[in-house]
């Protein structure tokens, strides 16, 4: 390859990098906007969370059910790549499980905005499927992991434990004196193995 074609390419690959990089930036702001004000918040308080402008919302993701999907892609990555990350830098197995929660009650307002979106119904099944391949592992590793620390009592499965979270989480954006996290403390510290004294 002539030394007079990799200057041509770097860019490019810089080019790619950064939008990519930019994409990621606005997928994490809309997910913030959609956590504090909903699926249906307006696209401008996206773009001024993003520091971009409405366009650049619509060049990216056309419609609100675009976006959405993207974010919940993205939101499923994030809980995925943060099990093992968490697992390994949190002071136990059961912080580890329960900093993982967090992240995961916060996909939650995603993942149920999303159903109630038009046009998502389509693929809304094929997205339940992806969300449940990657994110049940990881749960999975988590729980084992706090069972062998013998912070935890055996015998929780990862899916079940998300379901009952995921069914706490309901209604929580209907009733503002509803709480869903202060019930998933009680569930989570329900696991924990009895200290002796």
């Amino acid at each position: 390859m002539p030394p007079a074609d990799l200057p041509a390419k770097a860019p490019s690959r810089s080019k790619r990098a950064d939008a990519l990089r930019n994409q990621q930036t606005l997928l994490a702001a809309a997910a913030e906007v959609f956590a504090t004000s909903g699926i249906d918040a307006p696209i401008r308080e996206i773009a001024a969370r993003a520091g971009v402008g409405i366009g650049t919302i619509y060049r990216h993701f056309p419609t609100r059910a675009d976006l959405a999907v993207a974010v919940y892609r993205h939101q499923v990555e994030a809980c995925a790549e943060a099990g093992p990350t968490l697992l390994a830098d949190a002071d136990s197995p059961f912080a580890a499980l329960h900093q993982w929660v967090d992240l995961f009650v916060d996909f939650l307002a995603t993942k149920h905005g999303l159903a109630n979106t038009p046009q998502a119904d389509s693929g809304f099944d094929a997205l339940h499927a992806y969300f449940l391949d990657r994110l049940v592992p990881v749960c999975s590793q988590l729980l084992d992991a706090a069972v062998a620390a013998d912070e935890i009592k055996p015998g929780t499965h990862a899916y079940e434990l998300m379901r009952g979270i995921g069914n706490l989480c309901i209604g929580r954006d209907s009733d503002p004196r509803y709480d869903p996290r202060r019930l998933i403390e009680l569930l989570l510290q329900g696991l924990r193995q009895p200290q002796s004294p």
